[in-house]
């Protein structure tokens, strides 16, 4: 097949192409072709800053993993929607772009010395309470992210998190609005209920309500629409035992990962700011004036708890917890790694401001042996093969698929078994026809109509299959013998609701007229709040949408339909406002409350706002 392209594209077919590219650049212009060239690394453009697509992968992988997280053993990746998480990643980051660019604007800010501080008082990156700069690079290694692609993140995350503050903390309300939602939220209600029940056994169907309901509803008595396929199946571990790796090889990336282990040291700062109250020279003149205290034998950690102006340290006597190489300002860094232990450095300036540095404590890495890393060096050097690998032979797989009619021609060239599924729909079915994109390609016009093997399918990132439908099952009526059962039970349970609800409304009509049921079945609930328990959602919802009894004895009256079918008539007997004065505390919990859910809405309001005026691309 592709040898009929390559000798067709010589001739006319060639010619007819090249003749339409050459129209359509006459059409559209050359701009068009280089604008869309341009923009097939971006995945958005906001405001003229760009959305890569690399950020859109990288933010659809944190939301499989947050999904992961949440739904635990229940989690299967193949069941999402890559077009849906998609149109949810590009739409977060969009919304994020637009705050960030707000926050900006407003002149928002957040000092590289405070992320420091937050890094390090992070628990996530600690270890025994301390910080832990191995315990850092794991942690956002697991995520995505280099140590300064984190920082970034965190900062952005900050900044927007001032942004939402500002806004949603100016949210207020009126002591008027406390006190009607505060009476509103305590008050209750005195109903009584009569439930006519949807008496199922007492309807009678016959042969021609059956055979009405199965004809007029042909469509939902039909068998589901399903294939069985064929596919053949790459997993990347099979490749592990056909790559050797050498002693060379394993020592040399031995030594690669024992050089990266670095010590860890425990600074304690003094910290005097500039560019605030103080201008260099005088915060110059004060941090040398505190150097002489220190020198003098003043307790160091008592003079940073009185002088030093880093909120985040301050009160730990300046301690700033263990860290690595590449965590503070590299002038801070190179006067610590200067200083043997127990000794103060001279003053240092940074970009926050003018320092003295105490080193506490030096942890030496634990050097493991070659033994105990040979496992998991094997396995990353063989990891590095087999990829290669994994893809090559998943690109032959690919042009094996497309030149050949069936799976057999690629299953022997590969040394593959082809195997066979269980009939599946739509909805998918078990094991690997769960898998939303193998449903996709399955009942895709190219497979199903054409009959040709698939393109080559990744299942997750070990596993890829390519498949063929090897027979199709289309729907078909389902006799009405079949489901004759089922239709009784529905026409009974329908025909029994109605029965109940035409006899709860002539049965409310006659109440609004004054008179009295005969039964007397009636369910008296007493001072029932919005929250009550053993009662309805839909009974307790109507209770409280009922208007107020007139007269004290003239109840209102309602009705509602239950979920099992059942008609409840509800009596409204009188409504109790509370009697007692809200406490101070409790005002100043609504207040709060209600304040918080302003802020909430005026924020949503806001990005609203941002949104519509915003000059948004997709792409």
């Amino acid at each position: 097949m592709l040898q009929n392209i390559r000798d067709n594209s010589q001739g006319w077919i060639a010619k007819t192409i090249i003749g339409i590219i050459v129209m359509l650049l006459a059409l559209t212009g050359f701009e068009a072709i280089f604008n869309a060239a341009s923009n097939n690394q971006n995945a958005a453009e906001v405001n003229g800053e760009e959305i890569s697509r690399y950020d859109l992968d990288q933010a659809m992988n944190m939301q499989r993993r947050q999904l992961a997280q949440q739904l635990g053993q229940d989690f299967d990746a193949s069941l999402l929607d890559d077009r849906l998480l998609r149109d949810s990643a590009l739409g977060s980051l969009i919304d994020r772009m637009l705050l960030l660019q707000s926050a900006k604007n407003a002149n928002f800010a957040f000092s590289s010395e405070a992320l420091d501080q937050l890094i390090l008082q992070t628990p996530e990156f600690q270890v025994d309470g301390a910080f832990s700069a191995a315990r850092f690079d794991q942690v956002i290694q697991q995520m995505g992210y280099s140590r300064l692609q984190f920082r970034q993140l965190l900062e952005q995350e900050m900044l927007i998190g001032q942004l939402r503050a500002g806004i949603s903390g100016t949210g207020f309300v009126t002591d008027q609005q406390v006190d009607n939602f505060a009476r509103l939220e305590m008050q209750t209600r005195d109903f009584a209920t009569l439930t006519l029940p949807a008496q199922q056994e007492a309807i009678e169907v016959g042969d021609e309500q059956i055979k009405e309901y199965y004809e007029a509803n042909a469509d939902r008595f039909r068998t589901p629409e399903q294939v069985i396929v064929e596919y053949v199946e790459l997993k990347k571990e099979s490749f592990f035992d056909q790559v050797e790796v050498s002693d060379e090889e394993l020592q040399e990336l031995y030594q690669k990962q024992i050089a990266n282990l670095a010590e860890q040291r425990r600074a304690a700062h003094i910290l005097i700011e500039t560019g605030g109250e103080l201008s260099d020279d005088e915060a110059k003149a004060k941090i040398d004036e505190i150097a002489t205290r220190v020198k003098n034998g003043d307790d160091f950690a008592a003079v940073a708890k009185e002088a030093s102006q880093d909120p985040g340290s301050a009160n730990e006597g300046g301690d700033l917890g263990f860290a690595g190489p590449g965590v503070y300002d590299p002038a801070f860094e190179d006067a610590l790694y200067a200083l043997n232990e127990g000794e103060v450095s001279a003053p240092v300036k940074s970009e926050f401001g003018w320092h003295i540095i105490k080193l506490l404590g030096v942890q030496s890495p634990e050097v493991p042996a070659f033994e105990s890393l040979k496992p998991q060096l094997v396995r990353e050097l063989k990891a590095q093969q087999v990829e290669q690998r994994f893809v090559e032979t998943s690109k032959q797989l690919e042009d094996s698929a497309f030149e050949a009619s069936d799976l057999a021609q690629p299953a022997q060239e590969l040394g593959l078994m082809v195997q066979t599924t269980e009939a599946f729909g739509r909805d998918g079915g078990e094991g690997i026809t769960a898998n939303r994109q193998v449903i996709q390609a399955a009942f895709s016009d190219e497979v199903l109509v054409d009959g040709a093997n698939s393109s080559v399918i990744e299942l997750d990132p070990d596993t890829s299959i390519a498949l063929r439908v090897k027979e199709h099952l289309k729907p078909a009526a389902i006799p009405l013998a079949d489901v004759r059962e089922d239709i009784v039970q529905q026409l009974q349970r329908s025909l029994a609701a109605e029965a109940a609800r035409a006899k709860g409304e002539q049965l409310l009509a006659d109440l609004r007229k004054g008179q009295q049921p005969d039964d007397g079945q009636w369910q008296a609930v007493e001072a029932a709040t919005r929250s009550q328990e053993g009662v309805a959602p839909a009974l307790l919802q109507a209770v409280f949408r009922m208007p107020r009894p007139e007269q004290q004895d003239k109840p209102s009256y309602s009705g509602v339909a239950l979920s099992n079918g059942d008609y409840a008539v509800v009596r409204l007997n009188g409504v109790n406002e509370p009697e007692a004065a809200l406490t101070d505390e409790e005002k100043l919990n609504y207040r709060r409350f209600l304040a918080s859910r302003v802020g909430q809405q005026d924020f949503a309001a806001f990005r609203q706002k941002l949104q519509a005026e915003a000059e948004i691309e997709r792409f």
